[in-house]
């Protein structure tokens, strides 16, 4: 698993390195003491695998998993406990309380590695099971346009049908494959192969114009290519 280090505490970011070090499954490719410094790799090079502190100053590790795409598993690692359901809401492969010995610092990279092994898996799947109302209804990946969030409530949009659902984006983006169904917008997700055109940071899909915001655009842009 190729992995990164995001920690600003010297002491901190040596002892995951030198935990990292001592897994043969691991290869670190660089650290980071800020976020901004490890989202600009993110965006440039693939990686499977974020050691992510949550306090780093202006931009933290939360805001981080909360504004851009993240396709990496992460494991979170801070001295305060109190972020631990947030982490979880956030989907995060799981959470390292300071100072954490070697063994739990393995038993993190054991689920990482499944959850990730998960993904990969997902990224083959033809359809999903999506919760509407009182049943579950099957939707094929390649029907999908794009997914749009209205209040507490997601729609996703197929040729032949709108479907609504209480599911999250933070669900939808660990079920689909960022290179098939993408988040652009804080209220847009769009399938990448249904893509007409782009114009002043506006995706255009079955006559519709989809914005592409702030925080998802090097993500996005990155993705396709450009």
């Amino acid at each position: 698993m190729r992995c990164i280090i995001i920690e600003d505490e010297p002491l901190a970011q040596e002892r995951a390195r030198n935990y990292v070090q001592k897994l043969p499954l691991l290869k670190l490719l660089a650290c980071f003491d800020n976020a901004l410094d490890g989202l600009a790799f993110l965006q440039q090079n693939p990686v499977d695998l974020i050691f992510l502190d949550i306090h780093l100053g202006a931009f933290s590790g939360i805001q981080l998993l909360e504004t851009a795409c993240i396709k990496s598993q992460v494991i979170l690692t801070t001295a305060y406990h109190e972020y631990a359901v947030k982490g979880f809401e956030l989907k995060v492969s799981d959470y390292l309380l300071k100072p954490y010995t070697f063994e739990r610092f393995v038993q993190a990279v054991g689920r990482a590695q499944e959850l990730q092994a998960k993904t990969e898996t997902n990224s083959d799947k033809s359809y999903i099971f999506v919760k509407t109302e009182n049943r579950l209804e099957k939707i094929l990946i390649d029907e999908i346009l794009y997914i749009e969030g209205m209040g507490d409530y997601r729609r996703i949009h197929t040729p032949s049908k709108r479907i609504m659902t209480l599911q999250t984006f933070l669900e939808f983006e660990k079920e689909l494959s960022p290179q098939r169904i993408c988040r652009v917008h804080k209220s847009f997700m769009v399938a990448i192969e249904k893509i007409e055109a782009i114009e002043k940071d506006r995706i255009k899909i079955n006559n519709v114009r989809i914005p592409i915001s702030d925080t998802y655009r090097a993500g996005f842009y990155a993705l396709i290519g450009e």
